[in-house]
């Protein structure tokens, strides 16, 4: 998978609209209010509602697909595996059983259906096709507004993900360059470029060549890292292991570079990468390169969290600095969050793939230090399970 999870922001309509600022049309009175609102029907999101139907919590998920799990229908190739994956350090089990990924491996077109049954079966309270679009806080209570409707609540859960493609930082236009991998039979014929050193990359790389393989197509899968080191889980680099041993035509370029986008002679927007720099006598530089369509390039380098968004909300966030962040990289914007990943807005929570890889966490005593925040299904459906419970905690104390 290239994204893991959408971001189901696309600004506001008529600008930003701030907290306790009036909604025009509104008529909060006469609407129902519910004890929270999900925002985002992927891992986290349904593992919230799933908690708070479990707990006697009246709730309601909101997602801008037509379909849950939207984010990661978008983002794995077809036919993709989806590991049951729990982080160094966790003992398992999964915390909501029916969203675990089945230990058989299946393809993520069984492990969508599955959960779509799943929230068939539980009927689960859900609206789909509303994009999220602001918050509006009133003394102790929110109201939600989305694409289609407005919905009062007590709490807010942020479980939208994130899905904001890293920047190539290269001289020329990129903007063909894909994301992910929609139709791998558009590859066939031709040499592919697949950028990234980690377990989006290879999953392309390993489909891709599986699909040129049964085909017939000699051309090459090129992947290209601009570190030496690529980072897989073993599951992943157990199937690349596979299709490479069974013929797959691959070849990996460690410390490649992206240089600059260009148009050739012809009109074909292409994108040249640095394969390799050698120094010479006399302070001169020999670079080798090679030159690829930018329809034949897919880019898996990274998503930046949804920062915009909770800028607008008014959520308190931290830049990263030299000798601040060890996980992030230098000027991302980190989200700060209690140990209940609540915001500095209370009652307004995040949660799963919108907090990867890391987050400002706010300990009891005030001290801040950078946490980091795998982005696994298994990690945004404990984050879903935490909140709720400690949403449920609050409302039955008082």
């Amino acid at each position: 998978m290239c994204l893991m999870g959408k971001w189901p922001w696309k600004g506001l309509r008529g600008g930003p609209v701030e907290f306790g600022s009036p909604l025009q049309g509104m008529k909060p009175e006469s609407m129902e209010k519910y004890d929270l609102i999900i925002v985002g029907a992927g891992p986290g999101g349904l593992a919230s509602a799933i908690t708070a139907q479990q707990l006697g919590l009246s709730y309601l998920v909101v997602e801008k697909g037509k379909r849950v799990f939207q984010g990661i229908i978008d983002s794995y190739p077809r036919g993709k595996k989806v590991y049951p994956t729990i982080p160094k350090g966790e003992d398992g089990p999964f915390p909501v059983e029916d969203l675990a990924p089945s230990l058989d491996n299946n393809p993520v077109e069984e492990y969508v259906d599955r959960i779509e049954a799943c929230v068939d079966k539980r009927e689960i309270a859900i609206r789909l096709s509303e994009e999220f679009q602001n918050i509006l806080r009133d003394k102790s209570e929110f109201t939600v507004a989305t694409s289609a409707d407005r919905y009062r609540a007590a709490h807010v859960v942020l479980a939208f993900g994130s899905n904001i493609p890293g920047d190539l930082g290269i001289y020329g236009e990129a903007k063909t360059v894909a994301r992910s991998l929609d139709n791998p039979q558009e590859h066939i014929g031709a040499p592919t470029l697949v950028l990234g050193g980690g377990n989006a990359a290879a999953d392309i790389v390993a489909t891709l060549s599986k699909v040129k393989r049964a085909a017939g197509d000699l051309t090459t899968v090129h992947w290209a890292h601009r570190a030496v080191q690529f980072k897989v889980d073993k599951d992943v680099a157990r199937d690349l292991g596979e299709e490479i041993l069974l013929g797959g035509n691959i070849r990996i370029l460690p410390g490649a570079i992206p240089q600059i986008g260009e148009v050739d002679e012809d009109g074909v927007e292409r994108l040249l990468i640095q394969t390799q720099k050698i120094h010479m006598d006399g302070g001169v530089e020999l670079h080798q390169g090679m030159s690829f369509p930018m329809k034949h390039v897919i880019a898996c380098i990274g998503t930046q969290g949804p920062a915009p968004v909770f800028a607008s909300l008014g959520l308190q966030q931290i830049i990263c600095t030299e000798g601040v962040c060890k996980i992030s990289k230098e000027g991302a914007q980190l989200l700060m969050l209690t140990p209940e990943l609540q915001t500095s807005v209370r009652g307004v929570y995040a949660i799963g793939g919108a907090i990867s890889p890391a987050y400002i966490l706010i300990s009891e005593k005030g001290v801040l230090r950078e946490q980091k925040h795998t982005n696994l299904i298994y990690t945004a459906v404990k984050d879903g399970v935490r909140v709720v419970e400690s949403i449920a905690g609050q409302k039955f104390q008082t």
